[in-house]
C-alpha cells in the first residue's frame, strides 16, 4: 500500500511518515506542485497511491488546487468509483469555507484538523475503507 504524505511543515510531515509506516510505503511532498507531481508519476509507474493526506496551507499549489488537479488527472485516466484516490484534507484551521471547498469543490473524502491525533487518523482512515493491517 502506498501513501503520499503533503505537507510544508517538516514535523508534520515526519509525524506522518511515523504513523502511516507500519502500513506501507510513504512517500513526501513539501508543497502541492510536488504532490501533483508524484500523483502522476505514481499512475505512470502503475503505483497508485492509497491514500493522499493533504495539507491546506502551502507554498506554490495550496492543498485545495493540487487537489482539484489531482482529481483532473485522475478524470484524463478515466479513474472513477472507487478508482479514485482516497484524500484526507489537513489543515491548522478549523475554517467552514475551506472545509467546503475542500468536499465539494475537490470531492475530498475527509477532513482532519491539526494537531494531528494517531487515534483520529487511523480511524479516518478506516472510515474510508482502506485496510490497515500489519507491517508492510
Amino acid at each position: 500500500m502506498r501513501f503520499l504524505v503533503v505537507d510544508d511543515d517538516f514535523e508534520t510531515r515526519r509525524l506522518m511518515q511515523k504513523l502511516l509506516r507500519p502500513y506501507g510505503e510513504v512517500d513526501v511532498a513539501t508543497d502541492g506542485e510536488e504532490a501533483v507531481q508524484a500523483f502522476a508519476q505514481a499512475l505512470k509507474d502503475n503505483e497508485p497511491y492509497a491514500l493522499i493526506t493533504l495539507d491546506i496551507l502551502m507554498p506554490n499549489i495550496d492543498g485545495q488546487q493540487a487537489l482539484r488537479e489531482i482529481r483532473e488527472i485522475e478524470k484524463e485516466h478515466g479513474l472513477t468509483g472507487d478508482k479514485l484516490v482516497k484524500v484526507i484534507m489537513i489543515s491548522g484551521l478549523d475554517d467552514s469555507e475551506e472545509l467546503h471547498d475542500a468536499f465539494f469543490l475537490g470531492e475530498a473524502e475527509s477532513y482532519i484538523v491539526k494537531p494531528i491525533n494517531h487515534a483520529v487518523l487511523l480511524q479516518e482512515i478506516a472510515k474510508l475503507g482502506i485496510p490497515l493491517s500489519g507491517a508492510a
